[in-house]
């Protein structure tokens, strides 16, 4: 069974930076692009970056310019710095490979909180 592990949530001030890690089974990281999640209370989980195997990045307009996605193929794990965050940010974001298929699981998710 695949195991997703997010960290790196808290809670932070508007303007203020943070660093979200992903710790992905090895077999299912390394073979699929992986995507960064987040859903807000009241909202659906929507995609915030993508990353393929070897690089290739794709973000949300939303958050293009202030968050970069990135991964560690030896490590198999995967990160997300989200600079000069807004409180429109705020969620819990989650880590899984894009598209992510209606059988897969889900992680637990970090919670991001931005608020002064």
């Amino acid at each position: 069974q695949v195991q997703l592990v997010e960290s790196g949530g808290g809670l932070v001030q508007p303007g203020g930076s943070l660093r979200l890690s992903c710790a992905a089974s090895g077999s299912f990281f390394s073979s699929n692009v992986m995507g960064w999640y987040r859903q807000a209370p009241g909202k659906q989980r929507v995609l915030v970056a993508s990353i393929t195997t070897s690089g290739t990045t794709i973000y949300a307009d939303s958050v293009k310019g202030r968050f970069t996605i990135s991964r560690d193929n030896a490590k198999n794990t995967m990160y997300l710095q989200m600079n000069s965050l807004k409180p429109e940010d705020a969620a819990v974001y989650y880590c899984n490979r894009w598209p992510v298929r209606s059988m897969d699981s889900w992680g637990k998710g970090t919670l991001v909180t931005v608020s002064s």
